[in-house]
């Protein structure tokens, strides 16, 4: 059995790239995910907007697959500006907990020079473990 495809409903389609990838054993790999909508449309331009949509979308994807929140075990963060990222710890935490609470699965940040969509200020992939499929 073929990894199969998680593409939440309602979402404008992946070009060259799948939102999800959920393999036999049940591990979901989660493309990276930036601060656009369903519609591919950046409602923020702000980085805390950003991060906080890329979440929900990570969110969207788990749960289209059939998973939760908890069954996130890892999240790459890659952000274009350390400074913002670094002076505005305090809101992270707080958008970072609407949206996962207080799950905190394995992390790294790293800072990259450009991202693809070039109104996007990070993306966030993930990985999580939902258990063996049949």
């Amino acid at each position: 059995m073929p990894a199969n495809t998680i593409h939440p409903p309602g979402w404008a389609p992946a070009k060259g790239y799948a939102n999800g990838m959920l393999a036999r054993d049940g591990t979901l790999y989660v493309g990276g995910q930036i601060g656009w909508t369903a519609d591919q449309t950046f409602e923020s331009h702000d980085f805390i907007g950003q991060m906080e949509q890329a979440l929900r979308n990570i969110v969207a994807v788990v749960e289209e697959a059939g998973g939760q929140v908890t069954d996130i075990t890892r999240l790459t963060w890659f952000v274009l500006d350390k400074s913002e990222y670094l002076a505005r710890q305090r809101e992270v935490g707080e958008a970072y907990r609407r949206v996962l609470g207080r799950h905190f699965p394995a992390m790294s940040v790293l800072v990259v020079a450009g991202l693809i969509e070039n109104e996007a200020l990070l993306e966030i992939e993930a990985t999580a473990y939902l258990g063996p499929r049949d």
